[in-house]
Order: C-alpha cells, then sequence, then structure tokens
C-alpha cells in the first residue's frame, strides 16, 4: 500500500470524530427531541442537564427532567415549577400540575390553603386556557350564612376554620376577583386555581384535592426565534434591519 493511502486510511477515522465532537461542542449539546419519561421534549421546549450548559432556546421554555422518576417541569413557573403532564404541540397546549398547591391541600398534618394564584406563577409567554374552570379558596373572618354557602356551592376545607372552596364558573384571571367576592372573607387571601373537568365529568367543590391533582391546561402563542447550531437566537426575516 503507498505511503499516501495508508496516511489517509489512518487518519480519516480520527478526523471525523474530532469533527463531530466539535459539532456537539458548537451546538452546546442541544438535541433536537428528548424524551422524559413518557414525554417528547420538542422544540420550543428544551431540557437543561446541568447548570453550565449552553441554553438550547428561550429561558420560558426550559424544562427540567427528573431522570429518576420520569417527571419533566417546566422551569419558568417559578422555580418550584409546575410538572408537565402532557404536551400537544399541534394544539400548543400544556397539561400541568401544581404539586406544590396539591401537597398543601392533601397534607394530613399541615394542611394550608394556597397562597398565590396560579396566574402568578406563569410568565406572560403562556397563557391559562379558558377551557379552564375556576375553583376558589377563601380565608373568611367568620363563616357565610348557611343558606350563602348551598346557593355559592361553598365547601369548607379541612385547612383551617372558616376556610371554604367553591366552583366559580370559567377561568378569567384577574378578571375573577370582582365576580368572586365573599363578604366576609379577606380578596387578599381570596385564591383562584385553574382546574379541568375531571373524566367522569363530575365538577364538585368537596372534590378540592382531587380536582387540583388533575391539573389544568396552559397555552402558548407564537413560537420564539429558532436556535442555531451554535446556541444563538436567529431573528426572522421580517424582523431584520
Amino acid at each position: 500500500m503507498a505511503p499516501t493511502c495508508f496516511f489517509a486510511l489512518y487518519w480519516l477515522p480520527l478526523m471525523l470524530a474530532a469533527a463531530a465532537r466539535g459539532a456537539e461542542e458548537e451546538g452546546g449539546g442541544c438535541l433536537g427531541s428528548q424524551k422524559c419519561g413518557d414525554l417528547n421534549i420538542s422544540s420550543p421546549f428544551w431540557i437543561i442537564q446541568g447548570q453550565a450548559d449552553k441554553p438550547c432556546g428561550p429561558l420560558d421554555y426550559q424544562v427540567s427532567c427528573n431522570n429518576s422518576t420520569g417527571v419533566a417541569t417546566l422551569r419558568s413557573s417559578t422555580d418550584s415549577g409546575f410538572d408537565i403532564i402532557n404536551i400537544s404541540y399541534g394544539d400548543r397546549t400544556l397539561l400541568v400540575f401544581d404539586v406544590h398547591r396539591f401537597a398543601r391541600l392533601n397534607s394530613s398534618t399541615d394542611c394550608s390553603l394556597p397562597v398565590f394564584n396560579t396566574f402568578a406563577k406563569l410568565p406572560l409567554t403562556f397563557t391559562i386556557s379558558p377551557s379552564n374552570l375556576n375553583l376558589v379558596f377563601y380565608n373568611c373572618t367568620k363563616a357565610p350564612p348557611a343558606e350563602q354557602q348551598q346557593q355559592l356551592g361553598l365547601v369548607e376545607t379541612r385547612c383551617g376554620n372558616n376556610t371554604f372552596a367553591r366552583l366559580g364558573g370559567r377561568f378569567d384571571g384577574p378578571g375573577d376577583y370582582d365576580k368572586n367576592y365573599l363578604e366576609g372573607c379577606s380578596s387578599n387571601s381570596t385564591v383562584f386555581s385553574p382546574m379541568l373537568v375531571p373524566p367522569d365529568g363530575k365538577a364538585n367543590a368537596s372534590r378540592y384535592v382531587e380536582l387540583v391533582r388533575g391539573g389544568f391546561l396552559i397555552t402558548w402563542g407564537e413560537l420564539p426565534p429558532p436556535v442555531t447550531s451554535s446556541g444563538k437566537f436567529t431573528l426572522p426575516a421580517s424582523l431584520k434591519g
């Protein structure tokens, strides 16, 4: 074999391997699609594996994956995040679950009402779908009259004296305050939780823990700018100067 041919056969595999490593490093390890449990995490969502990793998309769409449990969490919904139950890329909807709200309500030793409205825990990128119903929690100075409780469908919770839950129609975010005002119950401690009608169709405030566990839908609008292989965002042609 001629020396030139031998040299080419020896170095070619090494050169190809080095090129592949370089491409991976340039892209920051970004993948077009990744699995987290049974979920397929694809653009615009992306999974971060370590704090030193380069971003593979807008931060609002960052997902952390617990590899031991297969649970994906939407990181932009505060540090605690919402666990993702399902993603519909065609409809641009996510079914998510506020695990910390559920834990507060379901605790056998330290049950407490939620203190933050759900819409306050999401970035503006996402919108709570109006297909959700509104589960309202009240912390009152005294119990409303029995007739009013029956009329409004108020259910007393086990998370403290004079704490109640009720279903208040379709979720409307900040606009729900006036519609769900209840005399004797502080507006500062009135908290709204979106929820989907359960599969059996029986949405009753007495099932408030189960309803929170069932999750709710959020949507996202226009897709963010795409990411190049270098991990940098590219502007659409219509936005370039």
